[in-house]
């Protein structure tokens, strides 16, 4: 079979919901007190055509093991309204370093099926060429297996640069097993995975689809942060002040646009996302803050709006955190 030979069956919405903050504690403050707003946030996406909802194996530690994939699978298979059949749950199996062979990789994904109670796109979660490239092989012939025994409708990778994106496109090739997605760090505050490394063009010319993460840069490009407002604890909050005040001009730019628009400055962000020809996955905790997402749907930006916007995001001074992960 031929390098161009396999192409996905599966076709992305024009928006997702990602799902870290549904079951980590850590980083976003889950408690189990959300579960029924979370439940809400699920229905309302639904309704409204945002039917991709991305998770990992990953998010949710200690007794919270597997919590966003376990919220997911009761979710999806309560839920009875408008656009069911289009539910797509896609979760992104972790290359821990005690998980270092085919059958592992495959076990992973039949535990996190069984979370969810299906499992529609398995997704390597990150590479690991970077520190040790023995492992990353096996992992990817264990998540090739998951598709080949019909556990899953697609496969998908994340983190991955463009020399590692053809070796793997060339290897699942050889079998007949096409990539259906890969999600890279991508805004206006990101925009090196496509800027610098051209991973947008590639993934065109292979027939991939590529989604977004944290297309609102952690709730940066959402205008509620500014150098004298408070800033989230922890990590975020460390990592805000770094940024602040040299992203201030993008910031005023987005504003100005979206005013214009008679937008927010999350729904001009998303959108810009959106018209780069991407899937964002934005999250969200709240029913409100899943109507702000899906309001950056139906409609599309100018070209001179987008060129706008992508001219301050070059000029910026400074830039998000590439994940450290992210391959060349």
């Amino acid at each position: 079979m031929t390098a161009t030979a396999a192409t996905t069956t599966i076709t992305l919405p024009e928006m997702g919901c990602g799902t870290w903050a549904w079951g980590n504690r850590l980083f976003w403050g889950y408690n189990e007190s959300m579960d029924a707003d979370l439940q809400q946030v699920f229905n309302c996406c639904v309704e409204n055509g945002v039917t991709l909802f991305d998770t990992g194996d990953s998010y949710g530690t200690g007794k919270l093991n597997g919590q966003s994939e376990k919220l997911l699978g009761k979710f999806s298979q309560v839920y009875e309204g408008p656009n069911k059949e289009n539910i797509c749950l896609a979760t992104k199996l972790a290359a821990y370093p005690w998980r270092f062979t085919r059958g592992m990789m495959a076990n992973a994904g039949r535990a996190s099926k069984e979370r969810m109670g299906r499992l529609d796109i398995a997704q390597m979660h990150w590479p690991t060429a970077n520190y040790f490239p023995w492992q990353e092989g096996p992992l990817l012939d264990g998540l090739a297996d998951l598709y080949e025994q019909g556990l899953v409708k697609g496969v998908g990778l994340s983190n991955y640069g463009p020399k590692r994106l053809r070796w793997v496109h060339k290897r699942f090739s050889e079998r007949g097993i096409p990539i259906t997605s890969l999600q890279v760090q991508y805004s206006l505050l990101s925009t090196y995975p496509v800027t610098e490394l051209g991973l947008k063009e590639l993934c065109d010319e292979l027939g991939i689809q590529m989604i977004a993460y944290s297309p609102l840069g952690l709730g940066l490009l959402t205008g509620k942060y500014g150098e004298n407002t408070p800033k989230p604890k922890g990590f975020r909050g460390i990592l805000f002040r770094q940024l602040l005040p040299g992203i201030q001009p993008l910031l005023d730019c987005l504003r100005e646009v979206a005013t214009e628009r008679d937008k927010t400055m999350a729904q001009t962000s998303l959108n810009w996302c959106i018209c780069k020809g991407t899937t964002p996955i934005p999250g969200a905790k709240t029913l409100d803050q899943a109507k702000q997402n899906i309001g950056a749907m139906g409609w599309r930006l100018s070209p001179s709006e987008v060129d706008e916007l992508d001219r301050a995001a070059a000029t910026s001074d400074k830039q998000m955190v590439q994940n450290i992960f992210q391959t060349q």
